[in-house]
């Protein structure tokens, strides 16, 4: 603990954490539990989780790792609930000096001092063909609440703060708050536990996420079919979301392509540090953690350039207009056929990595505590 965390008044904050309890908590859980686990270990914050009463405990890996209050119903209703400026988080903490809504489900802050939401991006407002009606809804108008009351509103990237900004935020009101990058040392031995858990014969490319439109995966899948015929193996690590259908841009390639389906945390990293390259394709990301826990195993990535993932890899990778399956398949196979620049991408992408940690990301959501709370 350093001497000027010493010195700071402790903010007692009530912290949202219900996508833990969604059917695919995604990237977004992994980043709010994150940052949960390293604000937990500051003395100058006193952090409550705010979950639903409905659901029992959410399974591992997305059991919230800070004390957690209940409010009464399924999240699903008290995200309704909260877009009409209803059940406040303290009626489940009491008295706190902050409620920091987690994602852009905005709850009313009741009598707490100040009101914090982090915006991790607004696809709702730009592909709404891509999410559910009852969602464009519900999430449309949690933008609005977040935009109208919040005291402060964090975002993970610049991308997304450049989004909000045009969405007619406040831009005085907007902070960037970039995520971290877990440190997680892989061992020659989980490298060959994960291979052959998956049976994973040959060299591959990974890509990790939630299968769904905006992952823009049939470009990937499409581009791989085209540097056919090759030794690697493209590996796809998550869970089907909605409305992507992968079956027609993986005919003739399908035995070189390896669906894994949702990968604990451990096989994960694992994966990262064995894959030959990470490559993620997105038309839109709102940070691109994926890409940042890869390069922190020494992964060289290939990223959508003008996305936040292209910012996020700045100049230790490659990045290829995301619609573009030509240049990605010209990427891909001139990077695994360069044994010597892929190193030297790798050895870059972990010292960029390096830039962004949880402790830096909690020291400053703490110091954005204070100032809501002030």
């Amino acid at each position: 603990m350093c001497e000027t965390q010493a010195m700071a008044e402790r903010v007692r904050v009530a912290y949202t954490v219900m996508q833990s309890w969604h059917r695919v908590p995604g990237g977004t859980a992994t980043s709010v539990l994150s940052l949960a686990r390293a604000l937990g270990e500051r003395d100058d914050v006193d952090v409550v989780g705010i979950g639903p009463w409905i659901g029992g405990q959410p399974s591992e890996p997305w059991v919230p790792p800070i004390p957690v209050r209940r409010l009464p119903g399924p999240y699903q209703a008290i995200y309704e609930a909260w877009n009409r400026g209803l059940l406040p988080p303290t009626l489940a903490v009491g008295d706190v000096d902050v409620v920091h809504a987690t994602t852009v489900m905005v709850p009313p802050k009741g009598k707490a001092r100040g009101l914090v939401a982090t915006v991790h991006d607004l696809f709702p407002l730009h592909t709404p063909e891509q999410f559910t009606h009852r969602g464009v809804r519900v999430m449309t108008g949690a933008i609005e609440r977040a935009r109208r009351y919040a005291d402060i509103v964090c975002c993970p990237s610049q991308d997304t703060l450049d989004d909000c900004v045009g969405a007619g935020f406040d831009a005085d009101r907007l902070r960037l708050v970039p995520w971290g990058a877990t440190e997680h040392p892989v061992s020659a031995g989980d490298r060959r536990r994960v291979r052959t858990r998956y049976r994973l014969d040959r060299p591959f490319i990974l890509w990790v996420g939630t299968i769904e439109p905006r992952k823009n995966l049939p470009t990937l899948l499409d581009a791989f079919r085209k540097i056919q015929p090759t030794e690697f193996d493209l590996v796809l690590a998550g869970p089907v979301g909605w409305h992507e259908q992968l079956e027609g841009h993986i005919d003739g390639i399908g035995s070189k392509v390896r669906q894994l389906g949702f990968v604990p945390t451990d096989d994960l990293y694992a994966l990262y540090a064995e894959a030959q390259l990470l490559c993620v394709p997105s038309s839109r990301e709102g940070f691109g953690l994926p890409a940042l826990e890869a390069m922190a195993q020494g992964t060289p990535v290939i990223a959508s350039s003008g996305t936040a993932v292209a910012e996020v890899v700045g100049d230790a990778g490659i990045n290829v207009d995301f619609d573009e399956t030509a240049s990605w398949a010209d990427a891909i196979e001139s990077l695994i056929a360069d044994d010597v620049e892929r190193a030297r991408l790798g050895d870059l992408a972990k010292l960029r990595a390096g830039e962004f940690t949880w402790e830096r990301c909690a020291a400053q959501m703490a110091e954005v505590y204070r100032e809501a709370a002030s």
